[in-house]
This record gives structure tokens, C-alpha cells and sequence, in this order.
């Protein structure tokens, strides 16, 4: 075998190894968001609950705020930032028997469903909606 071609072999060998290293870490998150808890129900089974709990609650234009607020996601990622924010938003509807979402809820619900690092894009987006952030300023 000529020297390029074991060069190759050994590179796509490291290159298959290391993405199906990477697949694994999200299979395997995925895995542990499915097991079940204490109460018998996982993570995201909680969350498809809430979703289905509330969804008579959703307007056409909160579904639209919504839609808009998850825009700056990865579109490869934003079915599910958005399952993961309407089922906080759900958590907070029933929890406070809401009869409808509202902008409020969409908001604390956004900001509480999405992650540390990301809140410098979702204050650039609240920002951008003209959303005053004041009143939340103790979720962040």
C-alpha cells in the first residue's frame, strides 16, 4: 500500500471514532432525559404532559411569539428548543391555572426553558421583540 493511502485509512479511521463518540453523547443524553423518576415519568414525558395539558391555551399569535422567539436556534435543533419552552410554559400555565397563554408566560417560560449560556441571545431577542425585560430581570 502506497504511504497516502495508509495516511488516509488512519484519518478517516479517527474521523469515523470521533463522530461516532459525539453521536453517542447526544444518544446517551437523550437516554437519561427518557428514564423515568421517582414518580414513574421522565423528564420528557413531563414535558409532552404539560404540551398536551395546555395546548387548547395557545393562540395563533402566541404560537407565532413563540416561533419567533426560538428563531435564533439552529433550525437542525428548533423542534426541539421549542417542545422544550412550550412544555416549561405549559408547567407555569397549570401551575398558576391559567385559562390562556399569555405574553407573560411565554416570556418567564423562554427565559427559564433556555440555558445559562444562551441567555445573552435571548436577551438580544426580547430586545429585537421590544419585550421589556425588567420585570424578569430575577429569572436570569
Amino acid at each position: 500500500m502506497s504511504t497516502w493511502f495508509s495516511w488516509f485509512i488512519v484519518l478517516w479511521s479517527i474521523f469515523l471514532i470521533t463522530v461516532m463518540f459525539i453521536g453517542g453523547y447526544f444518544m446517551f443524553r437523550k437516554f437519561l432525559k427518557r428514564l423515568p423518576k421517582e414518580d414513574g415519568k421522565s423528564i420528557l414525558d413531563w414535558q409532552d404532559h404539560y404540551i398536551q395539558e395546555t395546548i387548547h391555551l395557545w393562540s395563533d399569535e402566541k404560537k407565532r411569539l413563540l416561533e419567533e422567539l426560538v428563531e435564533p436556534v439552529p433550525s437542525l435543533f428548533r423542534d426541539v428548543a421549542k417542545e422544550k419552552i412550550a412544555g416549561k410554559i405549559g408547567e407555569l400555565a397549570v401551575e398558576e391555572n391559567a385559562s390562556a397563554i399569555t405574553e407573560d408566560l411565554i416570556v418567564r417560560g423562554y427565559i427559564i426553558a433556555t440555558p445559562k449560556r444562551d441567555h445573552k441571545f435571548l436577551l438580544k431577542k426580547l430586545k429585537e421583540k421590544q419585550i421589556d425585560i425588567t420585570p424578569y430581570q430575577h429569572l436570569f
